[in-house]
């Protein structure tokens, strides 16, 4: 293989160790072509349209970061796991919050009763985020937050808790999920109407543009639609689409393409089909990169990098025989690593049961480290392309794509698409269709329809204490007498005179910081926006 300009970028990217052989001492090259390569269709590695992936080195560089979604219980519990993982070899902090949280009620609401804590840690102040990432620099490690709805106030707490260590905003680099989208097609964790929610993901991309260039604004979600039991074309289409709704949004703010497009993160599912990931990853990015010059008119090379996050399939996992997901888990993330991913959350081989165990969740990073230094898929570049089989896949995920491409924009775009309900129609018919031939023995699952045992479970399962609640609880209390109730009281009123509207106007995201300052909660931030904006009450005729 020969290509000047290719062998140029690699020059000045290093990469891990001087030579890459293989067990048998076979040398291995960076990337490799054959008949029938073509520079326009599939490209060389961190080059337009970078179907063979966003860095000219790929993993010969470095490695994907290695990010173990984690959170339950109290903020104190969830800092033990993550310095537990940290001093495990884990590279990346995910932070998962409890239903509460998510919801924006504070754990002494009526309608947390049951839930604090259970899916994720329990944030109601800036104190329990501070608490979270004690002794933990936060200058020096990114985070990942999962958190959608009230994600602008999770991020100002981040934002306030470093600023607390005397940690600049500008230092700080991670990503805040923000896509509110999905939740309405797929998760429900929805609090506002869509186009009040749109109003604050835009803001949150503005804000960090402007003020936090190392971090992601927003994650567009492939994941949690596919966990719903859409189809891998349709998890590309349809994460494609509502990632072009947030970009027209932030272009019609008067935001520049170039100026954020570079900091847009993608988040895909791996399930165990494994030829079928692989291709969809390839398509997914050779798709953005003909949107970001086409449609947008990148002209940073960087705008036209699809960069994603990659969460194994947690719907694919039985609480039958739980262990052998060890198994599924293994396959997905090989999967997620042959199709490029930057960064990786393998789930633990008891998430069908409960939330992962500190031994669960040690196996499952393990299973990480493993894949990127045993098995040899790392030393050269995709792998995988140039397979028949492969790019044929890539291309016809890509084509049949393009089809819902056409149809969302007849009907009008994906917030009518979302509003009318088709996507949710389309991903219930794919899931509906797939537990048919489940049922009917034509696809098998492994201990579900096939092979089944008696069960046996000798494994210890996480537990939750039923203290917690009385806990946080008696936390949020705290708070509230202790903090100054005059600049409480101002924050929020000035944060409700800013939110009245739905689109346009002052950013939200200062006055969203500056009540965290005065001790806001997430309960009551939330209120003061439901206030002005109303709850979102989905639709049930489609």
């Amino acid at each position: 293989m020969q290509d000047t300009a290719y062998e140029a970028r690699v020059a000045k990217s290093p990469e891990r160790k001087a030579q890459f052989v293989t067990a048998s001492g076979i040398p291995l090259q960076r990337v490799y072509v054959g008949p029938g390569f073509s520079s326009e269709a599939h490209g060389f590695p961190g080059e337009f349209p970078f179907t063979r992936g966003v860095q000219p080195t790929m993993y010969r560089g470095r490695f994907w970061t290695m990010r173990q979604y984690a959170g339950f219980g109290s903020a104190q519990e969830t800092n033990e796991r993550f310095r537990y993982l940290l001093d495990n070899g884990q590279t990346g902090l995910s932070l998962a919050f409890d239903l509460p949280t998510q919801m924006g009620y504070d754990s002494d609401h009526a309608r947390a009763a049951g839930e604090v804590g259970r899916v994720g840690v329990a944030i109601d102040s800036v104190d329990d985020m501070d608490a979270v990432f004690r002794d933990i620099p936060l200058d020096q490690v990114t985070t990942s937050m999962t958190i959608n709805a009230p994600a602008a106030i999770l991020l100002a707490m981040y934002v306030v808790a470093a600023e607390q260590r005397k940690i600049p905003r500008d230092r700080l680099g991670g990503t805040v999920q923000n896509d509110v989208l999905k939740e309405y097609i797929a998760r429900g964790t929805y609090i506002f109407p869509p186009r009040q929610s749109l109003r604050l993901c835009t803001d949150i991309i503005e804000f960090c543009s402007r003020e936090m260039p190392r971090w992601n604004p927003i994650s567009i979600s492939g994941y949690h639609m596919r966990e719903a039991g859409c189809t891998a074309v349709q998890e590309v289409a349809f994460t494609l689409l509502n990632g072009m709704t947030y970009v027209r949004e932030a272009l019609a703010r008067g935001l520049d393409f170039d100026a954020f497009a570079p900091r847009l993160s993608f988040f895909f599912g791996a399930w165990s089909h494994l030829l079928e990931e692989v291709a969809k990853f390839r398509a997914a990015r050779r798709m953005w990169a003909h949107l970001a010059r086409e449609e947008f008119g990148a002209k940073k090379p960087q705008s036209e990098m699809l960069r994603f996050h990659t969460q194994t399939a947690g719907s694919s996992l039985t609480a039958q025989q739980p262990l052998i997901n060890v198994v599924r888990v293994t396959v997905q993330a090989l999967a997620a690593v042959l199709g490029g991913t930057q960064s990786l959350h393998t789930n633990s081989f008891d998430e069908a049961l409960a939330l992962p165990t500190e031994a669960s969740s040690l196996l499952a990073l393990r299973t990480q480290q493993i894949i990127a230094n045993e098995l040899g898929v790392t030393d050269s570049i995709d792998p995988l392309g140039g397979s028949w089989l492969v790019e044929s896949l890539t291309d016809e995920i890509e084509r049949r794509a393009r089809d819902y491409f056409a149809e969302v924009e007849r009907r009008g775009g994906m917030l009518a698409c979302i509003e009318s309900g088709y996507v949710m129609r389309e991903i219930q018919n794919a899931a509906y269709a797939w537990q048919l031939k489940v049922e009917r023995d034509e696809e098998i699952v492994v201990g579900v329809n096939k092979h089944q045992m008696p069960e046996k479970l000798n494994i210890g399962l996480q537990k939750i204490p039923e203290r917690l609640e009385a806990e946080r609880r008696a936390a949020v209390a705290a708070v509230r007498a202790e903090r100054d109730a005059a600049a409480w009281s101002s924050s929020l009123e000035r944060l409700r005179a800013a939110a009245s509207g739905t689109s346009g106007g002052e950013n939200l995201m200062p006055l969203i910081i500056e009540a965290v300052r005065a001790r806001a909660t997430v309960g009551e931030i939330s209120d003061a926006l439901r206030a002005e904006w109303g709850a979102y009450q989905a639709p049930h005729d489609f």
